[in-house]
């Protein structure tokens, strides 16, 4: 692998929400904290037909709009590192022009063939992935010191991953190829390594001799949101679970890496998605919201909001299981969905109760003495905090027995760390990028786990004629997903 940083970063859907949300506000965050490579000049590209002075005036109204004002410091600066070329990626007509805009844009900054260096970001349909990909091999960019960003959806099943994995790889080397996952960049996420592999106590005790089971939730109060056309294609298993929900289970479950880098962590993750156990039919729920009420606002269900019925899940939980030996016989329950009471994204680490309590008898009046399993609860989104549940003695004489309750040593990511700023989650990535640091980025053969496990579960619903449970708006979805973990004696965490 050849070693640089990008001075040159390309940015294909510049106009688009992506870019005016996350993409240009991360930069310009980055830059304001002087972790921008000073040399580094930012094209970007679309098919609306504006110029340099009309990107940067859309790229600042996006930045007003998005990025807090005390992390704008100095945003003259990074729009002056801004330039535009307008570009229809479904023909090749036209990647010329844009590659002599790179071209210039790397003249201007005094690097060369030898020094320089370019980080493309992908973030178009699907459909244009391989029309770009030779478009820019058409303009020779695509060489040994370009690298590729692909944002998801990286393909609707296993096949079509494939074909687009295929695409990338006859121009791009997979040491060159970088597959985002935004969850992979949220500091909490992060925060999972540090708390398995940098603390001593927790490894002896990760794994199932311990650990009673995991649940994994991320939920949504919104609905469609303007992402008609992508959802109804996709639904909530591969919209969230094949990427997101799977990640999550993938650092849960990992095997301590060698060492913090790109091929030892993923290497880990990969065991971890091939052991996956496929999901039997039963061990599955599937649902779609109706109307109800979120947080107090009467809400339309989907069928209303898409303007046809349908039969796209718009909640979907999984009882997951890791045949190795670490996990064999702990369950995973996964659980995700939109118009959900409200928005949350957790790990909860549930351990198993002590062999033998000795507080309190059955004769006390207090059996078990309000005694309860330890967990460990990893808040990733909108809180980002880590809460240990330890049991306690409640004060007192003990005249009735000792009396127990469960006593919560919690971490708060912000307080803990004082003058921090709260990143976004593409800050890190991006930068990342730019440098060439894969570790928090997939690698094909993870996608293509996780698109297998999916595909299989799809195949299940498909043979034995599942179709979505209706659930009202503001509920925890469809009954059922409650008696998935309650027949095994488990409640979701809420």
């Amino acid at each position: 692998m050849t070693e640089f940083a990008a001075d040159r970063l390309l940015l294909f859907g510049a106009t688009g929400d992506l870019s005016r949300r996350k993409l240009l506000p991360s930069l310009c965050a980055l830059d304001a904290d002087g972790l921008l490579p000073e040399n580094l000049a930012i094209i970007g590209t679309a098919r609306s037909d504006i110029d340099d002075a009309a990107f940067r005036d859309m790229a600042r109204a996006a930045l007003e709009e998005f990025l807090p004002a005390e992390r704008r410091g100095g945003m003259a600066t990074f729009l002056n590192r801004l330039s535009y070329q307008q570009l229809d990626a479904s023909t090749l007509d036209g990647f010329d022009t844009l590659a002599a805009k790179v071209a210039a844009a790397g003249s201007e900054t005094g690097s060369d063939a030898e020094s320089g260096g370019l980080a493309i970001f992908l973030s178009t349909a699907p459909s244009l992935f391989g029309p770009t990909i030779a478009g820019l091999e058409h303009a020779g960019l695509t060489g040994e010191r370009v690298r590729m960003c692909l944002e998801k959806p990286l393909g609707t099943n296993l096949e079509t991953s494939a074909q687009i994995n295929d695409a990338v790889a006859a121009a791009f080397s997979e040491d060159r190829i970088f597959r985002i996952d935004h969850y992979l960049g949220k500091e909490t996420v992060q925060n999972l390594l540090a708390l398995r592999f940098a603390n001593i106590l927790f490894e002896p005790i990760w794994n199932a001799n311990v650990i009673d089971h995991v649940q994994i939730t991320v939920a949504e109060t919104v609905g469609l949101e303007g992402r008609v056309t992508f959802y109804d294609d996709a639904g909530a298993l591969r919209d969230m679970v094949q990427n997101h929900m799977l990640q999550l289970l993938a650092l849960v479950a990992m095997e301590p890496p060698t060492s913090f880098d790109a091929t030892a962590v993923r290497d880990e993750k990969v065991k971890v998605l091939r052991a996956l156990r496929p999901a039997l039919a039963n061990e599955t729920v599937t649902g779609q919201y109706r109307a109800g009420a979120v947080e107090g606002q009467a809400v339309p269900g989907y069928d209303e909001e898409l303007g046809k019925d349908s039969a796209t899940e718009t909640f979907t939980a999984i009882k997951a299981h890791v045949d190795n030996w670490r996990w064999k016989g702990v369950p995973f329950y996964l659980r995700t969905g939109k118009r959900l009471p409200e928005r949350v994204t957790e790990i909860l680490i549930q351990f198993r109760s002590v062999p033998h309590s000795i507080f309190g008898g059955s004769d006390a009046g207090n059996a078990g003495a309000g005694l309860q399993p330890n967990s460990l609860l990893i808040g990733i989104q909108p809180d980002e905090d880590i809460t240990l549940s330890l049991m306690a003695k409640v004060p007192g004489l003990d005249e009735d027995g000792v009396r127990l309750r469960e006593v919560p040593l919690q971490i708060k990511m912000p307080d803990a760390f004082v003058g921090q700023h709260r990143r976004i989650a593409y800050e890190r990535l991006l930068l990342d990028l730019i440098k060439g640091d894969q570790t928090l980025f997939v690698r094909r053969d993870e996608v293509e786990a996780q698109w297998e496990w999916v595909d299989a579960i799809r195949a299940e619903w498909e043979a034995h004629g599942i179709t979505p449970k209706p659930y009202a708006s503001g509920n925890w979805g469809p009954s059922a997903a409650i008696a998935l973990a309650e027949r095994d004696g488990v409640s979701w965490h809420e």
